[in-house]
């Protein structure tokens, strides 16, 4: 799963590299500690123009009569997205892009103990998820939220975990983010792996475990996988 991640570049830089022509976003400080519940960036596409919004991180299905279902609907597995009755209608018509530059797992290293893992690009370059979104409307309240789609580990990431998000490569941006390409089979082959040899990972200190925690100690390299607070 993916339950963490950090996004530290700057709007311009994220309106450039995914090709948004105008941003009515405020601007925001680096955010080193996302978690579910908040407001994320997404990225998608409407009447052919792409668009920055902020959507809750936690889908809401549009049958749904109760919102807090989002809290249990941050990810959406690759190989049942198509057929899960909380995801299928987004899979095939409302999907986006979840920009981040990097995100964390939990390695167990006892029985209670995990150690918190960083994981980037080696180039530690901004990258997109792939991600669903959905509108909902109950009692005079509107949620527009999404959630992250997941696949199992690469090589890198096996160590730690037993699923990845799904990074897609910028050349399926488009063939993703278009919400008249409902071809459901040829849009999973998408959800793969993305390369080990592409990608880092580092532990870091357990000062990331609280969602509240932010700034660059969340990232920071630890010596050994010692715990420490």
């Amino acid at each position: 799963m993916c339950g963490r991640y950090t996004l530290r570049s700057d709007l311009k830089r994220l309106a450039r590299l995914f090709q948004v022509e105008e941003v009515r976003l405020p601007l925001f400080d680096p955010r080193y500690n996302v978690a579910p519940s908040q407001d994320v960036l997404a990225v998608r596409e409407i009447d052919g123009r792409r668009e920055l919004v902020e959507l809750k991180w936690g889908l809401v299905p549009r049958w749904s009569k109760d919102p807090t279902i989002g809290y249990r609907m941050i990810n959406a597995r690759s190989e049942t997205v198509a057929e899960k009755p909380s995801f299928r209608s987004a899979f095939k018509s409302r999907r986006c892009l979840i920009p981040a530059d990097g995100f964390y797992e939990w390695k167990k290293t006892g029985a209670k103990t995990r150690q918190p893992y960083f994981i980037h690009l080696n180039d530690d370059q901004p990258f997109a998820f792939a991600g669903l979104w959905e509108y909902w409307q109950g009692d005079g309240e509107v949620i527009e939220s999404c959630a992250l789609c997941t696949t199992e580990a690469n090589e890198l990431m096996r160590p730690l975990h037993d699923r990845m998000p799904v990074i897609l490569p910028a050349e399926s941006y488009a063939q993703w983010l278009d919400p008249d390409n409902q071809a459901t089979e040829a849009l999973a082959n998408l959800l793969e792996p993305f390369p080990a040899q592409a990608m880092a990972a580092h532990p870091v200190s357990t000062y990331v475990n609280k969602p509240a925690n932010q700034g660059p100690e969340c990232v920071q390299p630890i010596e050994n996988e010692a715990r420490h607070d």
